[in-house]
């Protein structure tokens, strides 16, 4: 076992013991009932998708200012992570959001501005994989994800810049009783670690990629100057 395949497995068991609190340590709410339970990771998803946003958007910056390949694949494989976060986030509250409001989806502020974010993170990703490999997708890419992150903050304050149908912030107004908090923060934790170890092991297939790449656009022209054999 690699040390990659070691940190996924630990991230993993993280999120077991996460799990373990969600189900079995916090208890279950009385308005709601056990459909609350989604509130936990709905939330730490959430915030996992902000961190990996604002990798892209740091590495974004220092790769205009740079050209740093290695601030672009941590870009690359920040959106990426964020991308499956923020599908997890959506999921899950549309899971939630169907037993309470009786419909999967609302046009609300939070939740179209979430879309918004995915839609944008994802055209990134359609950015870098549609384009040549090479500093022009690389810098139109870092255009778009610092861009993009204009729409985290929206997301976030959307509950109290807006009247909207999605709940407030509890965790800010103190809405949660001692186990439920314990259990929200740990489960915080432990989906930060998972999405930090995501990020990390793509990082290392961005790497893996570009030189793979680099290795196939060398290999004509080394042919290409190869002499012809002599009769």
């Amino acid at each position: 076992m690699n040390r990659y395949e070691r940190w996924a497995a630990a991230a993993a068991a993280l999120m077991l013991v996460a799990g373990a609190a969600i189900f079995l340590y916090a208890p279950t709410d009385y308005l709601q009932g056990p459909v609350q339970r989604i509130f936990y990771l709905h939330v730490s998803s959430a915030i996992a998708a902000y961190g990996c946003f604002a990798v892209v958007l740091v590495g974004g910056i220092i790769y205009l200012r740079t050209e740093n390949v290695v601030a672009d694949r941590f870009a690359r494989a920040g959106a990426l992570v964020g991308v499956v976060f923020t599908t997890v986030t959506l999921v899950m509250g549309m899971l939630w959001a169907k037993p309470i409001w009786g419909s999967f989806w609302t046009w609300d502020a939070r939740l179209t501005s979430t879309l918004v974010l995915w839609i944008i993170y994802a055209g990134y990703l359609l950015v870098r994989r549609l384009s040549d490999p090479g500093r022009q997708a690389a810098r139109l890419a870092a255009v778009v994800g610092i861009f993009g992150f204009i729409d985290v903050p929206v997301v976030h304050f959307s509950v109290t810049w807006w009247r909207t149908q999605h709940p407030g912030p509890i965790i800010v107004n103190d809405a949660l009783p001692a186990q439920m908090l314990t259990t929200f923060f740990l489960t915080m934790a432990c989906t930060l670690v998972l999405a930090a170890v995501m990020v990390w092991v793509r990082y290392r297939i961005e790497t893996l990629t570009d030189e793979r790449q680099h290795i196939a656009e060398a290999v004509p022209v080394v042919a290409a100057r190869e002499p012809e054999p002599v009769p």
